[in-house]
């Protein structure tokens, strides 16, 4: 409910007050400044950042539904293509055309042709234009929710896939249909989470990156470290796309305001606070703090991938494999459908899985951790993301185990018997 004003909060604070959180409060306390006085400063929408987003957005469509996946033809290892997710409460298994890592690498090579070569645009257009295309970003992710809404009601793709709870409020927010598609391959989940909002945050962090040469005639090792480390994670999250429809995202949430507002709005405009926040405040690190953070970034970079990795070999595998140079040992549960048949599985406690049932999360904290560094200590606004994090996998943590334990019993009781910590073993 408060989410759009958090970021409405963030940004203008950025805007007006040089990234400084305290200071609207402060003059709004001490009636220095009305809250009027606040808005009026605030741009507006712009007929110049409606085409642009227009543009972009239509522009990823077309990338996502007319060109078909050809990177999986000459990269060795990825996994590109039509893919079957898994199945849904409805035991229907959706179809998906992965083609996330061909649209980011088109994109930026046309951005970065436009920036050396064709000079159609300021590579600051971004940056330029970011409050306006806030509003923009708004407009969209509430008409997606609502048409998501409307679609469940009247049209859904899956009528048994559908989950009508009788609070509207909720049903909005949190989503009716599992998977809403408009013809046979735009899935709205996929799409809204890869596409735009994930393309465009390392398009968003150049053009902070471009700002800040702009203005000060040179770009600080902060703002490199920023840009390798979540682009890092970006080009991660599109190389492992086809794994990505396993997870608890696609596998488990429905597709509602919480969704469709949050890829919009929330996670380009959030996301990329620490770009934001180095345009405002340029920090040069020392030698010794720049390795340090870079350092903490791949090791929590290579705890994510390499724990995911362990999974999905397991998985694959169905255990026979070898984790860490040895057969992984787990533990045999089983479970019954909603029509009564029982199917069994096994949960790993090797490898990564034995020190911590959750420490694919720890790995990301690590690396969300080293953006938020690089910002150095004079303002807390960049660590809003380390702390958001933290509530999110923590609740992500609960509710999976909640989920886990409705389902297995007394065999998720072994397994947490085996393995005891979530995130920081010997800790929590």
């Amino acid at each position: 409910m408060f989410a759009p004003l958090i970021v409405y909060y963030f940004i203008m604070s950025c805007d007006q007050y040089q990234c400084s959180l305290m200071n609207p409060l402060i003059d709004l306390l001490t009636r220095n400044k009305h809250l009027s006085d606040i808005w009026n400063k605030t741009p507006m929408l712009t007929y110049k950042a409606a085409g642009i987003y227009a543009l972009w957005v239509t522009f990823q469509v077309v990338l996502y539904i007319c060109l078909p996946d050809f990177c999986h033809k000459f990269l060795p290892r990825y996994v590109g293509g039509v893919q079957e997710g898994a199945v849904t409460p409805a035991g229907i298994v959706n179809k998906y055309e992965i083609n996330g890592l061909q649209a980011w690498i088109f994109t930026h090579v046309l951005w970065f042709a436009n920036a050396y070569y064709f000079h159609y645009f300021s590579p600051t257009i971004i940056f330029d234009n970011w409050i306006p295309l806030m509003w923009c970003a708004n407009i969209l992710g509430y008409v997606v929710s609502t048409f998501a809404m409307i679609k469940g009601y009247f049209f859904p793709t899956n009528p048994k896939d559908c989950k009508f709870t009788g609070n509207f409020f909720y049903d909005y927010m949190m989503g009716i249909e599992f998977n809403p598609r408009i013809g046979k391959w735009f899935d709205f989940k996929l799409f809204f989470n890869g596409r735009p909002g994930i393309v465009a945050w390392t398009l968003i962090n150049l053009s902070y990156a471009a700002k800040q040469q702009e203005l000060y005639g040179q770009v600080t090792n902060s703002m490199i470290l920023v840009n390798v480390l979540q682009g890092i994670y970006v080009l991660d999250f599109f190389w492992n796309e086809a794994w990505y429809l396993k997870t608890i995202d696609i596998c488990h949430d429905h597709f509602g305001w919480y969704l469709g507002w949050g890829d919009c709005v929330w996670l380009p405009y959030l996301y990329t606070l620490q770009g934001l926040y180095l345009v405002y405040h340029p920090v040069q690190l020392g030698t010794a703090n720049a390795i340090g953070i870079l350092i903490l970034g791949f090791i929590g970079y290579y705890i994510f991938r390499m724990t995911n990795h362990q999974k999905d070999l397991f998985r694959r595998t169905n255990g026979n494999c070898k984790i860490w140079g040895k057969k992984p040992e787990y533990i045999e549960c089983s479970y019954m459908s909603v029509e009564g048949t029982k199917y069994y599985s096994k949960l790993m406690t090797s490898g990564f899985w034995g020190w911590a049932r959750h420490f694919n999360y720890t790995g990301d904290l690590m690396g969300s951790l080293a953006y938020c560094l690089a910002c150095g200590f004079e303002y807390i606004l960049p660590y809003f993301y380390i702390v958001y994090m933290t509530i999110l996998l923590t609740h992500r943590c609960i509710r999976d185990e909640h989920r886990c334990l409705s389902k297995y019993g007394k065999d998720w009781k072994r397994y947490t018997a085996a393995v005891p910590y979530r995130l920081l073993p010997g800790v929590f």
